[in-house]
């Protein structure tokens, strides 16, 4: 199997911005970006100990009200270097994937599988 590594958490929360502050003045967490992502919820990143952190708005209630879209954990994500490999070794396990591979922005490949309790898990590689 390909390398793989642990890459980020991902949470939402009511208030990105208030979640990320407790998180720089408690425990000195660096944020590094703030924007709105394509869907218009607010996203924070950060990161705190070397582990990436992104906090983001909750869904409004005319949308898809699952737990991973309302508070709490969204997904982690798992890095590989070598996506299609990856993702071919997992669905010959049985693996469920949510979507196939896509990739949103130059240097990102990434996909969803779920993992047990159907938490979706981001499989990504970065160049």
């Amino acid at each position: 199997m390909s390398n793989i590594v642990f890459d980020h958490l991902h949470l939402v929360t009511p208030d990105p911005e208030k979640t990320a502050q407790f998180y720089v003045d408690m425990f000195g967490a660096k944020i590094l970006k703030i924007r709105t992502a394509a869907d218009g919820r607010f996203m924070v990143y950060m990161e705190l100990g070397g582990v990436p952190l992104s906090f983001m708005s909750p869904t409004t209630q005319n949308e898809d009200p699952s737990p991973s879209k309302c508070y709490g954990l969204h997904h982690f994500g798992i890095k590989t270097d070598d996506i299609e490999t990856t993702v071919a070794e997992l669905k010959a396990r049985g693996v469920k994937f949510t979507q196939e591979i896509a990739e949103p922005m130059p240097g990102l490949k990434m996909t969803f599988l779920l993992g047990p309790d159907n938490l979706p898990i981001e499989l990504l590689q970065r160049s």
